[in-house]
């Protein structure tokens, strides 16, 4: 299992709030709270499972590969959910297994032409260009891509677990004392001026690439819904940042991401992850 015990985890964040916000404050903002790792390129013999950014595929037998438009997407990452361990204990169900992620890449030095027609298109938040399939650990076999995709040299993660919260301007913020009419902004305003030492909370999430937890915006806000529904109805898959992977979202800056409703990930419907990328 990745890093500590998440409920001792929980417990020092907990009191680490309470010395800086009060006790009834940090209970309302540590519901804000999802578990979340780290993702940092692991040294050997330290890679969590078979998390990964690149390489191939791991697909239960018979999978056909995705495809928009009639041309492959090409994989992007692979979480290993069982090595992600009791963290995520009621968030996805016992044996996910392995999640590949995979998009419609049109921009990197890899691209076929085709694929940058293809793009131009969908939206970068399209569900047909950002596809998340799962396979379950002990059945799963490497799968190469097929011809027209393209294909990233495999870079294995370390994968540190802590605790992610909401970015400035997401709507969860909202979420903080239902019913009473509380004024969030002056709660969102109070709480980050008195945690002045956040970077040296227990439990800290700091890395450009971030599995589950919440996803860190550069603008600030919250994962766009193509088609409108509540944000704080989705939970965060993965977060790919850098300027190395900018060409994720076809445009001058970025920061790529896939997000699933909440219900459908605790059922493990992941045929319902969407992109959620984040433009600058």
């Amino acid at each position: 299992m990745p890093g500590m015990d998440r409920d001792a985890a929980f417990a020092a964040l907990q009191q680490f709030c309470a010395d800086r916000l009060g006790a009834e404050l940090a209970a309302e903002y540590l519901r804000l709270a999802r578990p979340g790792f780290s993702l940092t390129c692991a040294e050997p013999g330290e890679a969590t499972g078979e998390c990964r950014f690149g390489g191939r595929a791991m697909l239960a037998p018979g999978t056909p590969w995705p495809r928009c438009d009639g041309h492959p997407l090409s994989l992007i990452a692979v979480l290993d959910t069982d090595a992600l361990g009791s963290w995520l204990d009621g968030i996805v169900p016992p044996g996910t297994g392995l999640l590949n992620f995979f998009c419609l890449d049109s921009d990197s030095d890899h691209a076929d032409p085709v694929a940058f027609d293809i793009a131009g298109k969908h939206s970068a938040s399209a569900p047909q260009i950002g596809v998340v399939i799962a396979a379950p650990a002990a059945t799963a076999v490497e799968t190469g891509a097929p011809e027209r995709a393209s294909e990233f040299e495999a870079e294995e993660w370390k994968a540190t677990a802590g605790f992610c919260f909401p970015d400035d301007w997401d709507p969860a913020w909202n979420l903080m004392f239902p019913g009473t009419g509380a004024d969030h902004y002056a709660l969102r305003s109070r709480i980050l001026d008195q945690l002045t030492d956040w970077d040296e909370r227990p439990g800290a999430v700091v890395s450009e690439d971030i599995a589950f937890g919440r996803p860190q915006f550069p603008t600030g806000s919250a994962p766009y819904i193509g088609d409108g529904s509540d944000p704080n109805d989705y939970h965060h898959l993965l977060q790919l940042g850098g300027n190395e992977r900018e060409w994720f979202i076809g445009g001058e800056g970025g920061v790529m991401h896939w997000s699933i409703p909440s219900a459908a990930l605790r059922a493990g419907d992941f045929s319902r992850a969407v992109p959620t990328p984040d433009h600058f």
